[in-house]
């Protein structure tokens, strides 16, 4: 109960969406483009992650869809961690919507009794011990998330942090005026592309891109590197230290994900 509570409260109106968002510093362009939420839960223990896919899958998951977020993406790390994360990323389509849909979803019948279980979780059987959501705007330059192909493939999650946030913008401005082009070019594979405008590492940029598998990832990220026009970019004094640390996690889909 006190979970929908707190997705209530949230949902301040979307008369006051868009004055919300410009009092964090996002450009008034950004309302035109999609807003991505990528929450990470790491989980108390690695044999209680199957509630909450049960939860994701049973609950969420369609109510989400029922109002309007059309593909929702659920991930978990190919390599073992400690403790286990699963990744969920939700794109809204616009600040409205984002302020909107979750108070929409949290008063939605079906959702209140299809995530009974896991709401009535013992505080010793809990299912994640944290909780980390980063929020995003979509960039200029791939203003929609883009869906993958058919088949099985692997996600690269990456984020770039810059040491203020006038190199955060540089770089961002690198990836609208060229270096988009040229991920297309090489088979870099963009899913999105998103400015963080709340959450962990700030300020920084967050993206995600997709291959068939690790070998055309290493192929394709080769011939990233060799790129002539990428050359020539990097190589401009405008875009000079514009990321200051890289982060990158290999991701694969659940079965029951979305993208």
């Amino acid at each position: 109960m006190q979970r929908r509570k707190f997705i209530k409260s949230a949902a301040v109106g979307t008369s006051l969406a868009s004055a919300g968002f410009a009092a964090m510093g996002m450009p008034r362009q950004a309302t035109n483009k999609e807003i991505y939420e990528l929450r990470e839960y790491e989980i108390a223990r690695s044999g209680r992650v199957a509630k909450l896919d049960k939860y994701l899958q049973q609950a969420l998951i369609p109510a989400l869809n029922k109002y309007g977020v059309k593909k929702v993406g659920v991930f978990k790390e190919i390599s073992e961690s400690e403790p286990v994360k699963v990744y969920v990323l939700i794109p809204y389509k616009s600040p409205e919507d984002y302020f909107g849909i979750p108070a929409k979803v949290s008063s939605d019948k079906d959702f209140i009794a299809n995530s009974k279980e896991y709401d009535s979780t013992e505080e010793s059987e809990k299912v994640f011990f944290r909780l980390n959501t980063k929020l995003m705007t979509a960039f200029d330059g791939l203003p929609e998330m883009i869906q993958p192909g058919d088949g099985k493939r692997i996600f690269e999650l990456r984020t770039y942090e810059g040491y203020n946030e006038d190199a955060v913008k540089r770089k961002i401005d690198m990836f609208n005026k060229g270096e988009l082009p040229v991920f297309f070019k090489t088979g870099l594979n963009p899913v999105f592309f998103g400015e963080a405008i709340a959450g962990k590492d700030l300020p920084c940029l967050t993206y995600m891109v997709t291959f068939k598998d690790m070998e055309e990832r290493d192929k394709n990220w080769d011939k990233f590197r060799v790129d002539p026009d990428w050359k020539k970019m990097s190589g401009d004094p405008k875009y000079a230290n514009t990321v200051s640390k890289i982060s990158k996690t290999f991701l694969e889909p659940t079965e029951y994900s979305q993208i």
